[in-house]
C-alpha cells in the first residue's frame, strides 16, 4: 500500500436492524457522507435520502448479495464502496460503485476501492462489471456511446473509468417537470390519450398492491428488464411472485415512504399492460422520483405511455402539493419515452454514464 494509503481503511458496513441500533453508527454516517457526495456532484438534494428510508433497500434478501465498505480516512469516514451480486441463476453480472468526498479524489482511494470491488467480484464467479455515474456539463472532450445517443464529457468520472478498462455503454438523461407549473399540457395530452386508447383503463393504487393487481405488476416489474432499452449492457432476467412484490412494497410502507402505481389495463382481458411509479419520502416537501415506467412490447402504439403518465401527474399534484418537482431518468435512445416527457415538459437537467467491463475469466 502506497504511504498516501497507509491511513485508509475499507471497513465492512455493518447494515443494522434499524437506524437507532447500537451498531449503526457507521451507517448512519455512511449515509450522511452520501448525499454530500451527491450534493457535490450534482449542485442540489434531489438524490438525498434519510438514513431509515435507505436502509430498507441495503438490507439482505434472497434475490441479491450485497458487499459494502465506509472509506475510513485517518477514523473519518469519506465514502463507500459497495457491490451487488443478483441471484438469479447463473449469472456473471455485478453491479457496483465507488463514491468519495471530493476533498479525497486524486490519493489512489478510488483506484484501490476499485480493486476491493473487481477482486469480490472475481471471487463470486462475476466477469461483467456495470457501473452508472453522473457527469455534470463541463467543457472539452466529449464521449459517445455505441448506441449514437447522447454524449458526456470527458470528466473525472470518466477518466477513472476509462483506466479502470471500462466502455461507456449508454447515456441516461436526468429529467424534471415542475409540479408548481402549469398542467394544461398535462391534461390536453391525457386527452388525446383516453381517446386513443378506448380499450383500456386507468388504475391506481399505493402499497401494498391490490390483490387482484399483484400477478400483473409482478409481470410487468419482470419485464422492465427485457423490454426497456439496454444497449450492450447485461440484465439477468428476473422471476418476480407476490413474496417479492410484497417485499418491493414493504420498502416503501415500512418506512413511510409514499407511491403512486398508474396502469393501463386492458378492459377485455383484465391484463394489466402499462404502468408507471411515482414516489415521495416521508418529507412530502421534496423532490418526486418517477421510478419505472413500461408499455408492453405487445401493446404498444395506444398512447399508453402518456395516459399512464399524465394520469400519475394529474392525480399526484393532489397527493403531494408540495413536491416541487418530478425527477426521472430515461436512456437516450428510448425515444418513444422521451418523445412522451418532452411533450408534457419535462427538461434535461443532467446525463448519466452507464459503464461495463468484461474481464478475463
Amino acid at each position: 500500500m502506497s504511504d498516501t494509503l497507509t491511513q485508509i481503511e475499507f471497513r465492512p458496513l455493518v447494515i443494522p436492524e434499524s437506524v437507532d441500533a447500537e451498531n449503526a453508527a457507521d451507517f448512519r454516517e455512511m449515509v450522511r457522507v452520501r448525499n454530500l457526495v451527491y450534493r457535490e456532484i450534482s449542485g442540489h438534494d434531489d438524490g438525498s435520502v434519510p438514513a431509515d428510508e435507505l436502509l430498507p433497500n441495503l438490507k439482505p434478501d434472497e434475490y441479491r448479495v450485497l458487499f459494502a465498505w465506509v472509506v475510513v480516512d485517518s477514523g473519518r469516514i469519506v465514502g463507500r464502496a459497495m457491490v451487488e451480486l443478483p441471484n438469479e441463476k447463473d449469472s456473471k453480472v455485478a453491479f457496483w460503485r465507488v463514491e468519495l468526498l471530493r476533498e479525497v479524489w486524486g490519493r489512489g482511494i478510488g483506484s484501490a476501492a476499485y480493486a476491493l470491488i473487481e477482486n469480490t467480484a472475481r471471487e463470486h464467479g462475476r466477469t461483467i462489471l456495470q457501473s452508472w455515474a453522473e457527469h455534470p456539463a463541463a467543457e472539452g472532450p466529449r464521449i459517445a456511446p455505441p448506441t449514437g445517443f447522447g454524449e458526456i464529457p470527458e470528466d473525472h468520472a470518466a477518466r477513472f473509468f476509462e483506466h479502470h478498462g471500462f466502455s461507456l455503454e449508454q447515456v441516461e438523461r436526468n429529467s424534471v417537470f415542475d409540479l408548481a407549473g402549469s398542467f394544461d399540457d398535462v391534461a390536453r395530452l391525457l386527452a388525446e390519450a383516453e381517446a386513443a386508447s378506448a380499450d383500456y383503463r386507468v388504475v391506481q393504487w399505493s402499497p401494498p398492491t391490490p390483490p387482484q393487481f399483484v400477478s400483473g405488476y409482478a409481470w410487468m416489474k419482470s419485464r422492465m428488464i427485457t423490454d426497456a432499452p439496454a444497449a450492450d449492457l447485461q440484465f439477468d432476467e428476473e422471476v418476480w411472485d407476490a413474496e417479492r412484490l410484497a417485499q418491493h412494497d414493504a420498502r416503501y410502507t415500512d418506512v413511510g415512504r409514499l407511491m403512486q402505481v398508474t396502469a393501463a389495463q386492458h378492459i377485455a382481458t383484465g391484463e394489466l399492460v402499462a404502468f408507471n411509479e411515482l414516489v415521495i419520502g416521508k418529507d412530502r416537501t421534496e423532490a418526486t422520483q418517477q421510478e419505472d415506467t413500461l408499455v408492453l412490447k405487445e401493446h404498444r402504439g395506444h398512447k399508453l405511455g402518456t395516459l399512464v403518465k399524465c394520469a400519475g401527474l394529474l392525480s399526484w399534484r393532489e397527493i403531494a402539493p408540495q413536491s416541487p418537482r418530478v425527477v426521472t431518468y430515461n436512456a437516450e435512445e428510448n425515444r418513444p419515452m422521451l418523445d412522451i416527457n418532452e411533450a408534457i415538459g419535462f427538461v434535461p437537467i443532467a446525463y448519466e454514464g452507464a459503464w461495463k467491463k468484461v474481464l478475463d475469466d
